[in-house]
């Protein structure tokens, strides 16, 4: 009996805690809301920059903040198009360029809150490159997909315990888990991927984005190229649960038509 009810009260949640992604139309679980899901992004975001060292070119941060400003506004454009204005209230936009050369890597927090790491700028080449990295990390926000991790792990984990709830009654546990759902890992420097079905989207997205913020969207097929070329045997992180290269380029050409739409030089 106490199963069979579990096992009601787990649908229940479900059906009642679903959104659906932007552009895509993909249905998602989204049981925490955007309050909370931003608050706790916002202090790991906070514990992450606190432990790392800043890089010191200032060309390099001006430019990391003038591609991400360009493209947080893109965003919140975006989103008032797409009828999700009341969003707009959850982004406190904020950009960090993170000093590590050996970090060919990016993310963004739920809320807005975006590391880009100095190792990827040799393979960004510029502008129109930083901004596929950001884009495509914005659009992991716009996306919900942090959310909708975060959703996943408190059913598997806690049974679909309220984020507030579990903060206060297992903060530590609750805490490792948003660190799993925001891509960030126990250990300063590591990034967690997305799923392959996140990625895609994000790169989908991203495009959109990016294009509508006045980079153009061909150049994430050359960067895709470094990227890949940059790996050798095992690629970069940044590309850990995502096809291959090859088949990754495929996909984004396949979203090419409908980015450039949005594409004015």
């Amino acid at each position: 009996m106490k199963r069979a009810l579990l096992a009601l009260f787990t649908v229940l949640l479900i059906l009642g805690g679903c959104s659906t992604v932007p552009i895509t139309g993909r249905t998602q679980l989204s049981m925490v809301p955007q309050a909370d899901l931003v608050m706790s992004a916002a202090q790991g975001y906070d514990d992450l920059i606190s432990q790392s060292q800043l890089s010191d070119s200032r060309e390099d941060t001006q430019m990391v903040l003038a591609v991400g400003r360009n493209v947080a506004a893109s965003a919140e454009e975006f989103l008032i198009e797409v009828g999700m204005e009341e969003d707009l209230a959850y982004y406190d936009w904020e950009f960090n360029l993170l000093k590590d050369d050996e970090m060919a890597n990016a993310f963004c927090l739920p809320g807005g809150k975006i590391g880009i790491y100095t190792g990827i700028l040799p393979l960004t080449q510029g502008p129109d490159g930083l901004a596929v990295v950001m884009s495509h990390e914005v659009a992991h926000a716009v996306a919900n997909h942090g959310g909708e991790r975060m959703s996943q792990l408190l059913l598997a984990e806690l049974g679909g315990m309220a984020l507030a709830t579990a903060v206060q009654e297992k903060p530590e546990e609750t805490r490792q888990l948003a660190m799993m759902a925001y891509g960030l890992g126990a250990q300063l420097g590591v990034l967690l991927p997305y799923s392959r079905q996140h990625e895609s989207e994000a790169d989908r997205i991203g495009l959109i984005l990016m294009a509508r913020a006045g980079y153009d969207p061909r150049s994430a097929i050359p960067f895709w190229e470094r990227m890949g070329d940059a790996g050798g045997p095992r690629p970069p992180e940044f590309l850990s649960t995502h096809p291959a290269p090859e088949t990754r380029i495929d996909q984004i050409r396949s979203y090419m038509p409908e980015a450039l739409r949005y594409y004015s030089p």
